[in-house]
């Protein structure tokens, strides 16, 4: 017989406790302990084994040396962007976990995936569409015949999809979602924070021993985090998490965990009628069209992991109607445009304390690279003073308190990407301008020292 007894499991890391505690002794965290029913099983057998084996394993210590590696490491999706996404394809025997908000591409993105590799074998588990929903949506995803090697599956315990995996022996398993999974040996419902722990114990229990790669759909809280105890992101090898607004075409696939590549890069798809399509040059959506020059937009070259992208600023400068000027910026850290507008009240003598200033960075994508902040001061000083920019220059330098240009960088690729568009000028930091001046190049490179050099230039 099974016993059955309570626990209390911390919601932020898992941390198990025989009693009720206010504070984590593990994470510091409080009033995080959740009650749970735990069924602790006699066998201490592996959960995911439904055909046990009585021979025990013994595995032993090795070196490095003694390690044989695979001839081939990952092996490629037909998906570009998700290839650079994880780092040049999909490692045998990881575990990925996908998140993002409702609505926003998730599924959509994964049976894609899933259909468009038809040389190997795929089993899509789903514990929220029934076979019906699938078909339905595959039909609308995909115009060609369906490949024999694709298998689904509508099933919430681990017990029988692990059943399902050892009777077709799958090369791949993707899981929709884990929040909707349970095992047998809670007692509590899908969804707790015991349940998602323990499902993905299993899972990644799979995914090693038998060197079969996993992907994990994960629901997000109202706060954006992924939903269930943070251990969860730290037991998987990569968590990708889907961006954008669901109202707008454009996703943002990023990488904010990964053990086989960087945790910089990004993919940019766009939502159509019949699935997402891949953004190859994402410049060119990043960029509106627009007809004729207006005042408070230009043009900043930034770097997402190893892609250089241009990207339209917006800003928008009124007076304040209220005796506290707004700041309200899309796309751009707040703080960081705070000091912004103090370096250019003190140092360039714009007085930006009686105005509201709106911040938008075009296509929905949020800006961390601090090359952005000389477009971003040159789009807000244009529209304060009414006075558009050309849409022939692009801007690439960092701004610093005593209101200096610094220099940024991979200048070159930056400088070569603002060229492949058509632009005729970048304005960079004077520092820059060693680096760059044994490049050939058709665009004319312009560099400043002072911000007040650089408006100078553009307004007179």
């Amino acid at each position: 017989m099974s016993k059955t007894k309570t626990v209390f499991f911390c919601q932020s890391c898992g941390y198990e406790s025989a009693k009720w505690l206010g504070k984590c002794p593990s994470c510091s965290s409080w009033n995080t302990f959740a009650e749970e029913l735990v069924t602790k099983a006699e066998s201490n057998k592996n959960e995911w084994r439904t055909s046990g084996d009585s021979k025990s394993k013994i595995i032993s210590p090795k070196t490095l040396n003694e390690i044989e590696t695979a001839t081939e490491v990952r092996f490629p999706t037909p998906d570009a962007e998700l290839n650079r996404v994880l780092g040049g394809g999909i490692v045998p025997g990881s575990l990925i976990l996908i998140g993002g908000e409702p609505g926003i591409g998730k599924s959509t993105l994964m049976l894609q995936i899933g259909l468009a590799l038809k040389k190997i074998k795929i089993l899509y588990v789903s514990g929220e569409e029934s076979e019906q929903q699938i078909k339905m949506r595959a039909a609308r995803l995909s115009s060609e015949k369906f490949s024999d090697s694709f298998f689904t599956l509508t099933e919430t315990n681990t017990k029988n999809i692990f059943a399902a995996i050892e009777s077709i022996q799958p090369q791949l398993v993707i899981i929709d979602s884990i929040q909707t999974l349970f095992s047998s040996m809670l007692d509590s419902v899908a969804g707790t924070i015991g349940q998602v722990r323990q499902c993905a114990g299993e899972l990644m229990k799979f995914a090693k021993e038998t060197n079969t790669p996993v992907f994990l759909v994960g629901h997000i809280t109202k706060d954006g985090l992924l939903a269930g105890p943070k251990v969860l992101e730290h037991m998987v090898d990569t968590v990708l998490q889907f961006e954008g607004d669901r109202h707008l075409a454009y996703r943002i696939l990023r990488t904010t965990k990964n053990r086989f590549g960087s945790t910089s890069e990004i993919g940019i798809y766009e939502m159509l009628g019949n699935g997402l399509r891949e953004v190859s040059n994402p410049s060119e959506i990043l960029i509106s069209q627009k007809d004729g020059l207006l005042s408070g937009a230009t043009i900043g070259a930034t770097i997402e992991g190893n892609r250089p992208l241009l990207i339209e600023i917006q800003s928008l400068v009124s007076p304040a109607s209220y005796g506290t000027p707004q700041r309200t910026p899309n796309g751009f850290d707040q703080k960081r445009l705070n000091m912004l507008l103090a370096v250019l009240e003190k140092r360039c003598g714009f007085r930006l304390g009686t105005q509201d200033v709106f911040i938008n960075m075009a296509g929905g994508i949020y800006v961390e690279d601090p090359a952005i902040d000389l477009a971003l001061c040159a789009s807000i000083i244009s529209s304060m003073e009414e006075i558009p920019v050309s849409e022939k220059i692009c801007f690439a330098a960092e701004v610093g308190l005593g209101g200096e240009l610094r220099a940024v960088n991979r200048i070159e690729q930056r400088i070569a990407e603002a060229e492949k568009l058509g632009f005729e000028k970048i304005y960079i930091s004077k520092f820059s301008q060693k680096i760059v001046a044994s490049t050939k190049s058709r665009i004319e490179v312009i560099s400043f020292s002072k911000l007040a050099e650089v408006f100078t230039g553009l307004f007179g």
